[in-house]
This record gives C-alpha cells, structure tokens and sequence, in this order.
C-alpha cells in the first residue's frame, strides 16, 4: 500500500470572534491541502473558540457556530480533504461539544464528547451534556441553512467511525485521552487505525510531559497513528493554550509542533505508512482481545486517505518517513515562564487594542519577573516581525500608533519595548537606594519608558487628612505605634501606589503625544496569594497580572535563566537582594524582611516562600486539611524538625490563608501556570469566610503532635525510614 500523509493544527482562536476564527480555520485548511495532506484535524470547538463558557448556553452561540459551517461547506476548501471540525450542536434540545467530520461539502458524521472535563479550569457539564450512549447513533436533522449547501436532511450523530478506502478514523476529544477506560481502546481493537484527539487544553509548569506520554502510550500497546492538535495562545481568559500539535504512531512522536508561538496558524504535518500501525498489532493477544471486541458503526465514505501509489509521493514524503521517529521537545519550567506568560501578554495586548503595559517597578524580584516577561514578548515579537509574521507586524504597527502606510519593523526588542513599556519606581521615606538604583538599571537594560518619583507628600497628605478628621496621629511600630497602627501605614503607601499607577497608564500615552491607554500590571505572585501576603487593593490590584500563577521558587529560577539567555547581568542584583516590601522606616537595627529564614526575628510572613510551595501543593493538589497535611509533614520534615515545630507551622499557614482568603476575592485575572494556585474565580473555589482558628482540627494536631517522639535529631533520610 502507498503511504499517507496526515496532519494536525494549532489555531489561536478567540472567544466569539466567529470571523477571526473562520478565517484561521479556511487557512489552515489551505496550509493542508498546500502540503499534500488527505485529513485535517483543529483545536476543540474551533469555530466559536473553547473559552467562550455561559455563551454555551445562549442560542446565537450554536447558531453563528453553524453560520460559519455553511460557510466553509458552501465554498471549495474541503473538495478533496477531510476536515474535522469543533463547535456545539444541539442535538434534541440538548446541547453537545461536538466534533463534525466533513468532505467534500457533505457532513459525514456528528460526534459528541463523551467525557466532559469538569475539574480544576474546567466546568464543561455547566454547559454541555456527555454523550452517553456509547457505540450507539442517532440521526440529526440538519438546521435549514447547511440543508441548503449540502443537500443533507439528516446525518449520523453519535459514537461511530469512518470508513474510508483504505482506513478507519475514530474520534477522541481532549479529555477522553486522559480518562482510564479511553475510546481510542476500544475503537483499536475494533479495527479503527487512525485516532484524531481536538483539545482545548491549557499549559501548566511540567505538564506537557504527561499529555506527551498520554499520547505515546494511546498507541503503544494498541498500535495506530494519533493525531492531536490543539488552541494555541490566549482566547479570552486566565488561561494560555499551549499548542503542541503532535502526530504519534505506534508509541512514537514523529511530528511535534511548538509549544509557545505568536503564530495564529500551526500546521504539523507527517508521513507515515498505514501498514506499520497493521505490522504493529501482529501479537497474539491484542488479536484475541480484538476478536471479541464489541462493533462500531463504521460510515463509509468513497475517498482514499493514500495515493496507492509510491510513484505519488513527493521527495518531501519521502524525507518525513527517513526522519520520522523523534524525541518530543521539552521545555525547562523557567523557559515555560520566559515564552508562555509572554506569549498570553501579546495575544493580550494586541485583542484588547490598548497601547501598551504600565507596571511599578519596585526593585524586588517579583515586579523585576514581570518586567523581564514583558521584556521576553517584545523579543519574540522581533523575532516573529524578523521571520516576516505580517500580523505580529501589522498588529505591532496599531500599538505603537504608527500610520496605515508606515513600513515600521519592530525588528529591535529594546526599541519596541520602549514605545509599548512604561515603568515607574515610585519611592518614599522608607525606600532604599539600593531598590531605587535596581530599577532604573533594568529599566535601561530592557528599554522601558522608565520614571522615578517621590511620593512622600501624597503619603503626608492622606495620613494628615485622618489626623485632621479624628484628632489621632497613627505611628509606626518603630516610633512606639501599634500593630493596627504599623499596618495602616503600610497601606496608605501601597495602595496609593496602585491609584497612581492608573493615573499613569491612563496618560503617559498623552504625555507621549499618542492616544489610548495602558494596561496595569500586577505583580503579586501565587505564594503570596496563598498566605494573603498583600495589601487589598494595593499594586497586586492590577488589570491583568502574568505572574499570579507561578511560585517564587520558580520566578527565581527564570530570574537567573534571563541572566544569561537575555544577556542581563543586572537580574543577579535582584537574586542577592533580601526581599522586602519597605513600607516601614529603616534603622539600624531593623530593616523589614518577608521571609522567616532570612531574618528570623523580623519576618513578616512568617515561613519561607519554599515552605510556601509545600503548603500549597499538599492543601490543593494532594487534598490536605489542616490535619492530614500535619501528618504528610511528620514524615518529610521529622528529620530536621518536631513534631510540635511542625504542628506549629501547619496551624500557622492554615491561620493565614484562611483570615486572608477574602482577598482572593479581588485578586487580578492572573495567568494561570500552578497546579496549587489559590485563584477564588474558578480554579479554587473555597469559602471566604472560615473558622481561622480551625478549633477542633488543631485541637487534634496538638495532641498527636505531644504524643510523637522527636527525630529531629536523625536528619531526614533517617527519619523517613524508621
């Protein structure tokens, strides 16, 4: 038999923007058709876009859904190809996330999903129904408009497969891949050779590797060619598709696309021979268990994925099947951090149609981090307007607020970055010069519209103003204040530093002589947020904030990978810098810290950003209360602490985040990359207002805690084993 050529995509679709969407999905179809491909496979619910959620429920969704269908049926562009297509359909007043497979202006076959992906980001039975007759169809009466085109009434609609000359294709959507008992088993066994996978599926620090071995297991013991393809970049929300389109066969990637990219189009082509997949399944008792597997409906259709013919392949064919067996790509978490936040600011950017970001520098690692990220977008959009992208160029073009006629090339990071960053160092009494000096220099190394202010006599003003009303002069603790005292200093300095960063993003492009506005960036990460470590309504309050989802063990480590990889040796300042909020005044003797392990007398956190991650990892991925995470802890940290000393430091973070989840609250829309992250919006639904003092829980870990012997003293490989 001849070989054959596949393909998958990646389309960097929007929320509703049905034309924008259109248009990608014709391309792509073209980019297909261009390369020699027989099939084509988008992205889940390409056609109105996966993030559209409640509009799922509206009527016009599905109805502009099938619009765009007719469009793309009516014109040329599936002669000769099959095409598979996402969008919703509702199927006897009951709305499904569907796959429609498509060839030559005719509807093959309707396919459901038929396991919902409901957990962590996602809530898809709010809006849809799974398909729950499995291996069983129905027939769909066609609405009139596609009636029109294809001359169909009806068409199948359930859980079947395609037939075609020289092949089988079965149908899996996104979460089906990850669940125990997948379709692709039974669909192999039944004889189905060809599994397309459409996803919506979002990046996460480290999680690539498991769709990865997913993908490669699919075909492993089972044997067939796997096709996935996937969003790509920001389609309304928190979250950033990663792309990776991929092409496995036989337990074998021999196609990967990029993981992080600003292109609106992917296309991941690949050459296989279908007789490999059937090499492949020669054993003994995957033909038993075959020979007793249960029957698809298999709908046939006249058309051969393969020529037939080895005088039809191309000498680019025959290259793809030289090469074809390749290690999927991975990148390092810091790398994740550089491409995928930046790649989410861009799509950002460039849709909200703003002139740019705004972000207070305030010389600490956290607000350096969100610099750099934006510094990383500017980079690959050079990078993308050097390789000739018209519409990173053509989008770069609008922002800056150059002419229609303008041959401006955002060829250059730092000249870019300049025209679209701004930032500003906004001091008081109690900042160092140290803070001061950090960023003014890597406002130079990156470019940015840089200022530097005092904010002293605002600070005055508002404190004078309480004076006035009340007759009481509030003191910092250092003066002999309260703690109620001490506080509410602090927040009249941060939160005035967020009323003054939208004063600025509102008219630096004024001052500038151009029109528009900034977007604010926040830049409070996921461990803060976890312990409430941040004023309400301070800088954390932003519009938008590309590091609320990552830890700050995490940002360091993309902190010294830009170091090197960017050329900056500024960022080794921030690393040897003590982290430090300088809301209150410096003495000799006292300079403010957050961490406990950096000065254990003053820390105002009370644990390290290290033990942080832990918390938030055992109290979110690993399910833990109060209790069970003190038991987790016994065993990991008895080495190096008591069991009392770890009691004391559960019932402390517990303390915390439970007085603070109210903040959660009001927490900016931050990209999502943490799978602990404390994101109240629906990530992490909890309640706002809880027992802080959990009294019967600690009342437990005490007593259990005074009952345990110390092995502190055993170092912790000792104690784990004993």
């Amino acid at each position: 038999m001849g070989h054959l050529i596949t393909l998958a995509t990646s389309l960097n679709q929007w929320a509703l923007d049905f034309q924008g969407n259109y248009e990608r999905i014709i391309e792509s179809i073209a980019i297909a058709k261009q390369r020699g491909a027989t099939m084509r496979v988008g992205p889940e619910l390409e056609i109105p876009g996966y993030g559209c959620y409640d509009h799922f429920l509206e009527g016009d969704t599905v109805l502009h859904s099938w619009e765009v269908l007719a469009k793309i049926l009516a014109s040329e562009d599936t002669m000769g190809i099959v095409c598979d297509i996402g969008m919703p359909v509702m199927h006897k007043n009951v709305i499904y996330n569907c796959r429609i497979i498509v060839h030559n202006k005719q509807i093959l076959l309707i396919r459901p999903k038929m396991w919902l992906a409901n957990d962590g980001n996602y809530r898809e039975m709010r809006y849809f129904t799974p398909w729950m007759k499995h291996r069983q169809w129905e027939d769909h009466y066609l609405p009139r408009i596609i009636q029109a085109v294809t001359k169909q009434v009806k068409v199948p609609f359930g859980d079947c497969v395609i037939s075609t000359v020289d092949t089988c294709i079965g149908v899996e959507l996104c979460e089906e891949l990850f669940t125990p008992a997948s379709p692709h088993i039974l669909m192999g066994l039944d004889g189905v050779e060809i599994f397309t996978n459409s996803s919506g599926s979002h990046h996460e620090l480290r999680k690539l590797y498991t769709r990865v071995e997913l993908i490669k297991e699919a075909t492993l013991k089972l044997g067939g060619v796997y096709l996935y393809a996937n969003q790509q970049g920001c389609d309304g929300d928190r979250l950033y598709y990663d792309g990776c389109a991929m092409i496995a066969m036989n337990g074998n990637i021999i196609a990967q696309g990029s993981q992080f990219s600003l292109n609106d189009i992917e296309v991941v082509t690949a050459t296989i021979d279908i007789e490999d997949v059937r090499a492949h399944r020669t054993s003994r008792s995957r033909a038993f268990q075959a020979a007793s597997s249960e029957r698809y409906h298999r709908i046939e259709v006249p058309f051969a994925l393969s020529s037939g013919k080895f005088g039809g392949m191309n000498e680019e064919g025959s290259l793809g099947l030289r090469v074809a067996l390749q290690e999927a790509k991975f990148h390092r978490p810091e790398e994740e951090i550089a491409f995928g936040p930046a790649c989410w600011l861009w799509d950002y950017l460039r849709r909200s149609r703003t002139q740019g970001y705004f972000v207070p520098l305030s010389g600490g690692v956290d607000s350096c981090a969100t610099a750099v990220i934006v510094y990383s977008m500017c980079r690959l959009v050079a990078e993308a307007a050097t390789r000739a992208n018209k519409q990173v160029i053509l989008d770069a073009r609008r922002i800056v607020g150059e002419p229609e006629d303008s041959s401006y090339i955002p060829s250059d990071p730092r000249e870019f970055c300049n025209r679209i960053f701004h930032t500003c160092y906004m001091g008081t009494e109690n900042s160092s010069a140290e803070t001061r000096h950090r960023a003014k220099d890597l406002a130079e190394a990156i470019g940015s519209y840089h200022l530097d202010l005092n904010m002293d006599s605002v600070v005055t003003s508002v404190r004078d103003l309480f004076v006035f009303v009340t007759g009481a002069r509030p003191r910092f603790r250092a003066h002999g204040g309260t703690a109620a005292e001490n506080l509410a200093l602090q927040n009249i300095q941060a939160r005035l530093r967020m009323v003054l960063s939208y004063i600025f993003a509102q008219l630096l492009p004024w001052v500038r002589g151009r029109q528009g506005g900034l977007l604010v960036l926040g830049s409070a990460n996921v461990d803060e947020s976890l312990r409430g470590y941040l004023t309400k309504y301070d800088c954390s309050s932003a519009d938008i904030n590309p590091i609320g989802g990552i830890s700050k063990t995490d940002l360091k480590k993309f902190i010294a990978y830009a170091e090197g990889a960017f050329d900056m040796p500024i960022l080794r300042s921030f690393l040897d810098a003590i982290p430090t909020a300088e809301l209150e005044p410096i003495s000799e003797t006292y300079v403010q810290a957050d961490e406990a392990s950096l000065r254990p007398t003053h820390a105002d956190m009370g644990m390290t950003y290290d033990e942080l991650s832990v918390f938030g990892r055992l109290r979110k991925v690993e399910k833990c209360g109060p209790y069970s995470m003190f038991t987790k802890l016994v065993h990991e940290w008895g080495g190096i602490l008591s069991p009392v000393q770890i009691a004391e430091k559960v019932k402390h973070f517990f303390f915390e985040h439970a007085r603070n989840r109210h903040k959660m609250t009001t927490l900016t829309p931050s990209y999502h990359a943490e799978s602990y992250s404390p994101d109240d919006n629906r990530f992490d639904l909890r309640p706002f207002l809880y027992p802080s003092r959990f009294p019967w829980q600690f009342k437990k870990i005490d007593q259990v805690a005074a009952a345990l012997p110390d092995r502190s003293n055993l170092g912790p490989e000792k104690a784990k084993t004993d």
